[in-house]
């Protein structure tokens, strides 16, 4: 029995460990990658640039001033240039696997960088009144808003590379260079230190937002780890249990985007998590099992489902062309086999399409159908169990090729006939690789639903189609409810 599990947020405020000892960041694996890319992006930055200091020492300057440019600056350049592309390569090989230790390679390099461009600040006698703002400044800046990191690596690894012009100065007074004492160089660099200070700001903030994200994304037990797609009402993920190692696919469900009045939104969501408890009875095999259901803080509406691997009618038909007309009916057997039991159970799909019919592999099955997204399914029940739902009348649901007539009309009763029409369309689409009737516009199809007689399947394809699932198909698609299968049951017993 499936039980419901309040959404509880977790709040992580620091690095954590696992049993291995391996350190996890606080960032979300999506943030913490893109991070990890501006950390490439940094490093490539900073070589270019280098390589520009290195030209114009050896090129632009001797050619403008007879002195050259002053060792070790040639020497320093170079080895940043190598340093940097080294790190490059580095970052974009490793960042997928070690994102939290690459970015600790690139402090390294922050403060590598800041000591180089220190020395060669202080290497050539200076005047005891200059005035002027170290490069370092732009450096320390530049970097916290490109990688921001963990706020106090971030802070300590820009203070220490706040802190290389005054080691510079020390070095040069060793040196016997006119250069100001080490008290004095503090307050001449000053600015390093405000820049540091402002640096971490960045990193708080990003890491803030990565605990929200992280706390948004974790459902009940589940977290969501990766976006698999998304439709018009909402999206879906690909989470994991955060104690099993049993993957799901997590749909959350967006009323508001139906652009709905939140009185409308609430009817909406408590018509979902109803009908979730009466699709979570389901127990056909060929029906996408529910795991959990439940609603956020932030009133998103969200189903756990099984995992599947395979793809969608859809794009199989898309992409392989029609399917001969023994897979189809193979495959449709196992569609009526789902829906059979929830016409059974009083239960219509609406929704009907080659998008939400699965052909997956399940174990050693192949050609194992699934069928998805419950999500606007409704009652054909006693009136007692339909007005429980609290359905919004106002909307047409469902996709306009695969809708039959009386749902397009809105008629008050839409009963399992309808998921028989659906049936007749998607074995429509599988036979012959073309929708029953192509149109400009939405609207024009829904007309053409409601007014044109279908063309025969097998007068669109070159597959051999049997007359049998030719008038089959048609019977399917009959404009008159009664004239079609009563139901998907009945439609599994005429021998698809």
């Amino acid at each position: 029995m499936t039980t419901r599990a309040k959404p509880v947020p977790l709040y992580i405020d620091r690095v954590a460990r696992d049993d291995s000892g391996r350190r996890h960041s606080a960032l979300p694996d999506d943030l913490l990658q893109e991070t990890t890319q501006r950390l490439a992006l940094f490093c490539a930055v900073g070589a270019g640039t280098w390589t520009i200091v290195v030209v114009m020492a050896n090129v632009l300057r001797p050619a403008s001033v007879p002195t050259p440019f002053p060792w070790p600056g040639n020497f320093i350049g170079a080895l940043m240039i190598v340093t940097l592309a080294a790190g490059f390569f580095h970052v974009r090989r490793r960042a997928a696997r070690e994102g939290e230790r690459t970015l600790d390679l690139g402090l390294v390099l922050l403060v590598v960088n800041a000591l180089s461009i220190a020395v060669i600040n202080e290497w050539v006698p200076s005047f005891p009144d200059r005035r002027y703002v170290s490069w370092n400044t732009i450096l320390i800046l530049v970097y916290a808003m490109v990688v921001p990191t963990a706020p106090r690596r971030m802070v300590a690894a820009c203070l220490v590379a706040a802190s290389m012009d005054p080691l510079a100065i020390g070095i040069a007074n060793l040196r016997g260079l006119m250069a100001p004492g080490f008290g004095r160089g503090i307050l001449l660099y000053y600015p390093n230190y405000l820049c540091a200070v402002i640096a971490v700001l960045p990193s708080i903030a990003l890491h803030r937002m990565g605990r929200t994200i992280s706390s948004a994304r974790e459902l009940g037990s589940y977290e969501l780890v990766e976006k698999l797609g998304e439709g018009g009402m909402g999206e879906v993920w690909r989470g994991e249990h955060r104690l099993l190692a049993r993957p799901a696919a997590i749909k959350l469900v967006r009323p508001e985007m139906l652009g709905l009045t939140s009185e409308q939104n609430l009817r909406v969501l408590r018509r979902f998590e109803r009908e979730a408890q009466a699709t979570s009875v389901l127990n056909s095999p060929h029906t996408i099992d529910l795991f959990d259901f439940g609603l956020t803080r932030d009133g998103v509406f969200y189903y756990v489902m099984e995992l599947l691997i395979g793809r969608d009618l859809e794009s199989l038909v898309r992409d392989f062309g029609a399917l001969p007309a023994d897979r189809v009916t193979y495959l449709l057997r196992q569609v009526c086999h789902s829906l059979a039991e929830a016409h059974s159970r009083g239960l219509v799909h609406r929704d009907i399409k080659p998008a939400n019919v699965y052909v997956c592999r399940m174990g050693l099955d192949y050609d194992f159908v699934k069928v998805l997204d419950f999500g606007l399914v409704k009652f054909s029940g006693p009136e007692a169990i339909r007005g429980a739902l609290l359905s919004t009348e106002q909307m047409t649901s469902g996709t306009p090729a695969y809708m039959a007539p009386e749902v397009i009309l809105g008629e008050g009763h839409v009963d399992q006939r309808a998921d028989v029409y659906s049936i007749g369309c998607l074995a429509y689409w599988m036979l012959t690789g073309h929708l029953v009737f192509e149109a400009e516009s939405s609207m024009k199809m829904l007309m053409a639903h409601l007014e044109r007689a279908p063309v025969p399947p097998s007068e669109r394809t070159e597959l051999p189609i049997p007359r049998e699932l030719d008038q089959i198909v048609l019977a399917c698609l009959a404009k008159d409810p009664g004239e079609r299968p009563q139901n998907a049951e009945a439609l599994w017993e005429m021998s698809l």
